[in-house]
């Protein structure tokens, strides 16, 4: 039954998101050849954006790390269920992964970003996408999406709501490959 109302959850916030994708005109043009595509085995697109902590972070490229990207916003019923599963394991994986979580702010407010964050105690450097930007260049269908990037700024994988064991057996791999 919980289950039932997941799936019926992230379908509407699907729709939803569908939908103010399409009235802001966000997606104006698709992926071309020889374009980066934000889907598994193609570069990460690269950007840089600031932070909550007032930092600013890039993506794009080699890096130290894997990192975990994750497109989300404080008014989504899935992002708050799969919040509690970063935190914990951002706190278990951070010297070995990099997470990023990418408020799309253009469609939040800043005053209930910092409420989510401090609600739901995340750690990681929250980015904010202000103008749509990232989430342009990600290409992605509905949030949550979060891709896990390797070492050498391949994304690897695009994932949704997934559960904790779920979560670990998708790092576990990302570390292995690199």
């Amino acid at each position: 039954m919980k289950r039932n109302a997941a799936v019926l959850a992230v379908l509407a916030i699907l729709i939803g998101f569908a939908i103010y994708q399409n009235i802001a005109g966000a997606r104006k043009e698709p992926v071309t050849a020889g374009e980066q595509a934000s889907k598994a085995n193609y570069s990460a697109p690269a950007f840089a954006l600031s932070a909550l902590d007032g930092n600013t972070y890039q993506v794009g490229g080699a890096r130290d790390k894997p990192l975990v990207l994750n497109f989300w916003a404080t008014w989504c019923p899935p992002c708050k269920q799969e919040a509690p599963d970063l935190a914990d394991l951002y706190d278990r994986y951070k010297d070995r992964v990099d997470f990023y979580g990418i408020n799309l702010t253009q469609s939040d407010k800043l005053a209930d970003v910092r409420q989510f964050v401090s609600d739901y105690r995340l750690t990681f450097p929250i980015l904010l996408d202000k103008d749509g930007a990232v989430a342009d260049k990600y290409k992605f269908v509905f949030i949550p999406t979060s891709y896990l990037i390797d070492r050498t700024g391949t994304v690897r994988e695009v994932v949704n709501v997934l559960t904790t064991a779920e979560w670990e057996k998708k790092l576990n791999a990302l570390l292995k490959q690199g």
